[in-house]
């Protein structure tokens, strides 16, 4: 190390302190941009994570309402001018147009009921269940307009002074295969995308399993039923207790996850509010936010269907015990938890 130099000049005296050496500044200086760039990689790798699970793994479901929602201010109104009747009075009424998205047994029948008892609010049922209906955009797009233009007529229309129309729209008629022409329909014509779906889908797959069975069985005097409106009719159906194939139930856990994850992103651009079963039956003012969501004036919504199945899941899973095994330690496991 250098020494101090001392010099006189006149009565002072001047000490100059030794040169730092240049070195210790230049690893200083090291060190700390080796641990920015350990930092920032990390949080880029974390995110980079995060982004691929929840695209191509797991559906994250969201807690708060508000980030279920993707809202363009109110929905866009529209004065329909059907060829099948006159509005009348009504005909300066504006009206909303929506389309309820879901999969069979996610509570969509009972949701749609509900949203059909308001006064103002036309659901018309599963209109594409019918496959010529959905043989190509073509007639896709012909079936839409009718809907939307009030000429469509079933039990749910109110016809003259409706506020809001639209149907439902289960993944597997035709949605999906052709969602890029829908998606672009729904945001040109200003249509609202309602996602409903479930929480638990060991719970769905059980109700799908049961409705399969009776739709052959026939358990209500040699009728089938898939909603049911008395407690007796529901406590008949729900004595079946269908067998899960324990083998693949993980690949169907996943492939139910996978759907979901696909209609969200397909329609993820559209004006949407996404619901889950679970939270509309432990939470009844979610019905006040699907009315909000409509521009429709709040009424208490009701329904005459009786839940089917009720109680703990394991009372309705004829091998629960194979389904607990598979399922235990796994990311479904917390389904096993879950009242029905």
């Amino acid at each position: 190390m250098a020494e101090s130099i001392c010099f006189f000049n006149k009565d002072t005296l001047i000490i100059k302190s030794p040169k730092k050496s240049p070195l210790l500044l230049r690893m200083a200086v090291l060190m700390f941009a080796m641990v920015c760039s350990v930092y920032i990689c990390s949080i880029c790798v974390k995110q980079l994570n995060t982004h691929t699970k929840a695209r191509f793994l797991r559906v994250q479901i969201a807690e708060c309402p508000e980030l279920s929602i993707r809202l363009k201010k109110l929905p866009p109104e529209h004065y329909p001018r059907p060829k099948t009747f006159s509005r009348a009075e009504c005909s300066n009424n504006p009206v909303r147009l929506f389309a309820i998205v879901s999969m069979q047994r996610s509570g969509s029948g009972w949701f749609e009921s509900l949203l059909n008892s308001h006064v103002n609010a036309s659901s018309n049922g599963e209109v594409f269940s019918v496959l010529d209906r959905r043989k190509n955009i073509t007639t896709i797009v012909q079936t839409l307009d009718r809907i939307y233009n009030l000429d469509w007529l079933s039990s749910a229309s109110k016809n003259h002074c409706s506020a809001a129309v639209g149907f439902k729209w289960m993944l597997n008629q035709g949605l999906m295969q052709n969602h890029e022409e829908i998606a672009d329909y729904f945001n040109r014509r200003g249509v609202s995308t309602i996602f409903l779906f479930r929480r638990n889908l060991l719970c769905r797959m059980v109700s799908v399993l049961a409705n399969s069975y009776d739709r052959y069985a026939k358990m209500l005097n040699g009728t089938h039923k898939s909603h049911v409106h008395s407690l007796e009719e529901a406590k008949a159906l729900s004595k079946y207790k269908p067998v899960i194939n324990a083998t693949s139930l993980i690949s169907d856990l996943e492939g139910m996850e996978a759907t979901i994850a696909k209609a969200l992103e397909y329609f993820g651009n559209t004006r949407h509010l996404i619901l889950y079963y679970e939270d509309l039956i432990n939470n009844r003012t979610r019905l006040k936010d699907v009315q909000e969501f409509l521009n429709l004036p709040p009424v208490e919504l009701r329904s005459r269907q009786v839940k089917i199945h009720k109680g703990n899941l394991s009372d309705h899973i004829k091998n629960w015990e194979d389904v607990k095994v598979t399922l235990k330690g796994t990311a479904y496991e917390h389904l096993l938890h879950a009242d029905y």
